[in-house]
């Protein structure tokens, strides 16, 4: 297990820029660049730093589609500005000429990493062997281009669940090569992405306490497992296996407990935000201190006049809906009230008594904060009668909040906001599901070490949520999709689990909030439609942008739909 972060050298990532740009995505061009790749590759702290460019292509979520969290695409979330280009995801505007999420430069960190692929193998740094960092600069570099494929597999796979058949270009290329780059079948991006992360999962350590200068933040054999892992799932699932073979599932199933079978993770019952000790992440991405998310999505109020306007990821009430009773009983703000079979639940206090996630991730009326009470009911410190001010939903984002930043101008504190690539409870969650979905009883362990059962139900109890006691397919898999919504809300899951599940017609055509009155007998809740929205299952894929078919031709046909 990973402790003793005092004694760790950590991976601050260098900010994801194209250190050399050219006129597409896909080609390479040097002469941008301040130093030529000899001049990179003649030391190991400049190689060192190119393989740290590599990562720093990362993604993270902490308001990717301009200040909002991409769960504000979803029925999860929405976001404080209506004019906000996020709203395309949810108003039908969204076209290949206005593309969202612009993470189809991700070519950027797929083309660092072959460069560095091909320069690394070519490094020589023997000159150097009298230093007395030698030794250590050749363990590292033992690792060095294992890291650089798995991260290449990893922003292939980000670029799939985004477009399904991609361009996969596996060294630099020309902008004459660039421009006539055919697409990867789908089932082949995947099929790459498994082999290649086993194989460097062969090389790869399972940390770097015991190597030199004992870093954090680099991938892993965990990690590689996990990508592995990932893409499997999705291959697996509805939108890209429509006809639901039940081995690609069990493939998922299998490569999920390859990552329980090598007994270095376990689930943390703490936030995990964070916490680089948490035993249960696998990866973070790293980053510095900055208060920018917390300016976005504190209440307006403690914001010290820095913010005068809503601009923040708000939570639904079909989200608060997800999170049951600490008992585990289903709850739901009705048209009568708060609605529940809980006989021990007070619905007076309808956001005490929860699963304790609840309290983690949602930041509701009456929750302590920053030495106050928020407000949200009519008349409260934290409501407004107009929307530029006000919550849109009645509630407002916890999970990755830090509550310790400050905007008084004498006591200003900014913190680390390490974004959270992949945990073990995925791992678990992955194997419950591809697990049923291949078609095995939910309590049947098969050949493996736990059942779909345990595995979900490790999950909860680390949440100290009660066992879930499904033993139908269909109740299984509702619960299943249950806890991946609650586990990973604001953790960038359930925008692209609408999407492999194939639900966007049944969940994405509205969202609702809550609107809270005082009354003689305390305070009176109602359920509010803040939004419609508008769905098309072209939505499942984002389309290819417009602008890349015009350099390449060969990207054709665009995506279905659009």
């Amino acid at each position: 297990m990973i402790k003793h972060i005092e004694m760790k050298k950590i991976i601050y990532i260098l900010a994801a820029a194209a250190m050399v740009q050219g006129c597409n995505f896909l080609d390479f061009d040097e002469t941008s660049s301040l130093y030529t790749r000899e001049d990179m590759y003649a030391y190991f702290g400049k190689a060192k730093e190119m393989l740290t460019n590599v990562y720093g292509y990362m993604p993270q979520d902490f308001g990717v589609v301009s200040k909002a969290m991409r769960d504000c695409g979803c029925d999860d979330a929405e976001f404080g500005d209506p004019n906000n280009i996020v709203q395309n995801f949810n108003n039908g505007s969204w076209t290949p000429s206005s593309v969202m999420d612009t993470q189809w430069g991700m070519y950027n960190g797929v083309r660092a990493a072959n460069e560095f692929i091909e320069s690394i193998g070519q490094a020589d740094f023997s000159r150097f062997e009298n230093e007395p960092q030698y030794e250590n600069w050749k363990k590292q570099l033992e690792f060095f281009p294992y890291e650089a494929r798995v991260l290449r597999a990893f922003y292939f796979f980000e670029l799939a669940r985004r477009y399904g058949d991609i361009a996969m270009p596996m060294k630099m290329l020309t902008p004459d090569e660039a421009n006539t780059i055919g697409k990867t079948p789908f089932a082949d991006v995947i099929k790459f992405i498994a082999d290649e992360c086993y194989e460097c999962s062969k090389v790869l350590p399972d940390d770097y306490l015991d190597q030199p200068d004992h870093e954090f933040g680099r991938v892993t054999k965990g990690f590689a497992l996990a990508v592995r892992s990932k893409a499997l799932l999705y291959a697996a699932s509805r939108l890209h296996n429509p006809s639901m073979d039940k081995a690609k599932w069990e493939m998922s199933a299998e490569a999920a407990h390859d990552i329980i079978a090598l007994n270095l993770y376990s689930l943390d019952p703490g936030a995990k935000v964070n916490d680089v000790d948490s035993p249960e992440v696998v990866l973070f991405r790293m980053n510095n201190n900055s208060s920018t998310f917390e300016l976005d999505n504190f209440p307006i109020r403690f914001t010290e006049g820095k913010r005068t306007y809503s601009c923040g990821t708000y939570p639904t009430q079909e989200l608060v809906d997800a999170f049951q009773t600490k008992n585990g009983y289903d709850i739901i703000l009705g048209e009568n009230g708060w609605e529940t079979d809980d006989p021990d639940f007070d619905i007076s206090r309808p956001y005490e008594g929860r699963d304790p996630r609840f309290a983690r991730t949602v930041l509701a009326d009456g929750m302590a904060f920053k030495g106050d009470v928020i407000e949200t009911f009519e008349g409260g410190k934290d409501y407004f009668t107009t929307r530029d001010r006000n919550t849109p939903t009645g509630y407002f984002l916890r999970k990755y909040i830090e509550e310790t930043t400050s905007f008084t101008p004498e006591a200003l504190v900014s913190n680390k906001h390490h974004w959270i690539v992949y945990r073990y409870a995925e791992t678990l969650l992955t194997f419950a599901e591809s697990m049923v979905e291949a078609g095995h009883d939910p309590a049947d362990k098969g050949e493996y070490t736990l059942s779909a059962l345990d595995a979900l139900n490790q999950v909860r109890r680390n949440a100290g949520m009660p066992d879930v006691n499904a033993t139908g397919r269909e109740e299984f898999l509702e619960a299943i999709r249950r806890e991946w919504r609650v586990e990973f809300a604001f953790e960038d899951h359930r925008f692209w689990d609408v999407r492999r599940w194939c639900i966007g017609e049944d969940t994405q055509t509205g969202i609702s909030g809550v609107s809270i009155k005082k009354t003689g007998d305390g305070l009176q809740y109602s359920r509010v439609k803040c939004e419609t929205r508008v769905w098309n299952d072209r939505m499942n894929l984002y389309p290819i942008p417009q602008s890349e078919l015009f350099n390449n031709p060969h990207l054709n046909p665009q995506n279905p739909g659009w």
